[in-house]
């Protein structure tokens, strides 16, 4: 099977992959979209977590990543909720890692486990994450799962070209357990990239909106007992449809507020929601052919912006409806 990304180009894949990539567990994932509720304002905020696994696939190929490393990365996001990380705020989960809790009993519940042992591989090995030091690294480290998210959505927005994609990617490299970058101005660019995703687009007055609103809505359906946990693992559409049969003339109301034409702005003193999104840094490792060192120790515009980026997250955003 061939599979063609706008990232990464066409690559010819192993049978086992495309195997896992036909399963519905798989398959579910091009309904669930990479940043919750924000589709509903803009229908432009359209990237999928299936786009996202496959390219964090594809991006753990290109650095040499083993075969078994390839199939963690395909289904790094397979137990992921309707709305992404919006349930994670209904469920109040501050590491935001709900749909880690319950990866495993997904897994176990899908076809996934037995395509793995048809091929020969375990289980237990490739939902091990401490054995992928390309798919998962903490921060402010590089990561497959990391660099493919912002270059996702940057590139699919229209925030950066494709031939800023492919300068990057050609300048990272993986030695000493984790991805670097081999060039300094290849890793100020991707740190500048980084906090244009984490800054500038999920602190974007109408991203932060539509999550909000998504969250308020959710969390009255669920104590109204309209939906259960199980409910979580629908699509959005299909759970935002149980919504709806519900009959509940406030909640119709409530999600008619997100649409296309709402207008949200930042306002420091007139605001109706002020939110503190996850702090998230970058600090790409740098190794120059003799040692690894963090960028940030000879890159002073590195400094500057994690400085700016550091601040800027302390604040939070305020915004209100206009």
């Amino acid at each position: 099977m061939y599979i063609e990304d706008r990232l990464y180009g066409n690559f010819k894949i192993d049978a086992i992959l495309e195997e896992l990539i036909h399963t519905k567990a798989v398959q579910r994932l091009k309904y669930i979209h990479q940043n919750g509720a924000s589709y509903l304002v803009n229908p432009k905020w359209n990237n999928t977590r299936f786009d996202h696994s496959i390219g964090v696939m594809l991006l753990i190929r290109k650095l040499g990543g083993t075969i078994e490393e390839q199939i963690a990365g395909l289904l790094h996001d397979v137990s992921h909720t309707a709305f992404s990380h919006v349930v994670d705020q209904v469920l109040k989960m501050e590491n935001e890692d709900y749909h880690e809790q319950i990866k495993h009993s997904i897994i176990m519940d899908s076809e996934i486990p037995d395509l793995l042992q048809k091929h020969n591989f375990q289980l237990e090995d490739i939902l091990d994450d401490s054995n992928w030091s390309i798919l998962e690294q903490p921060a402010p480290h590089l990561c497959a799962d990391r660099i493919d998210y912002t270059l996702r959505d940057l590139y699919e927005y229209g925030e950066i070209s494709h031939n800023e994609v492919e300068y990057f990617i050609d300048n990272l490299t993986f030695c000493e357990g984790k991805i670097h970058v081999i060039d300094r101005e290849a890793g100020e660019w991707f740190v500048q990239v980084y906090y244009k995703e984490v800054l500038d687009f999920f602190f974007n007055p109408l991203n932060v909106y539509s999550n909000h609103k998504m969250t308020e809505i959710l969390t009255s359906v669920f104590e109204k007992g309209y939906i259960t946990k199980e409910d979580f693992l629908k699509t959005d559409e299909k759970l935002l449809q149980k919504i709806l049969n519900s009959g509940d003339e406030t909640i119709k109301k409530e999600l008619g507020k997100l649409h296309t034409g709402v207008v949200v702005i930042e306002s420091l003193d007139d605001y109706s929601i002020h939110i503190h999104n996850k702090t998230r840094f970058i600090d790409p490792d740098l190794f120059d052919g003799k040692e690894s060192k963090p960028i940030s120790e000879c890159s002073e515009k590195t400094r500057e912006m994690n400085r700016n980026a550091r601040e800027r997250a302390l604040k939070g955003m305020k915004i209100k409806v206009v």
